[in-house]
């Protein structure tokens, strides 16, 4: 009885435990650059931590991290041009392009996230190769 008793108080499975490793880290990285699209500066502190903790976590979590850097500094000058040209519809319609593309980014991201899941092609301008469809 007390050996079953011990066996439960014992710790994680270790191999577990190293496979999802940064998986909270991704998460809140997501979380900062949705954030970012009413408040700028929650992305800058999240392409930080997403650069500090790259290298640091395990592999699947990686792709996640490098794929956000990449939504974050290919972003940034879509913003910067959509910004620049605000005074027309030209504008307008690039940050609007730009807020799709981004918020599509992180659902993709967080999705594949929680299924414990890595970003197929983190390198890739879309949607990180990921079939996007209207249906399950």
């Amino acid at each position: 009885m007390q050996a079953a008793r011990a066996a439960d108080n014992e710790a994680p499975d270790t191999s577990m435990a190293e496979r999802l490793r940064g998986k909270g880290v991704a998460m809140t990285v997501y979380v900062l650059f949705l954030g970012g699209i009413m408040m700028l500066f929650t992305a800058f502190i999240g392409v930080l931590i997403a650069h500090l903790k790259r290298g640091r976590v395990g592999a699947w979590v990686d792709s996640h991290l490098l794929f956000q850097i990449r939504t974050f500094w290919l972003g940034l000058p879509a913003l910067a041009v959509g910004l620049l040209l605000a005074w027309n519809l030209s504008g307008y319609l690039i940050i609007t392009a730009w807020v799709v593309w981004a918020i599509g980014r992180c659902g993709v991201g967080i999705h594949r996230l929680m299924d414990n899941r890595p970003i197929d092609e983190p390198r890739s301008l879309w949607f990180g190769g990921a079939r996007v469809t209207l249906h399950d």
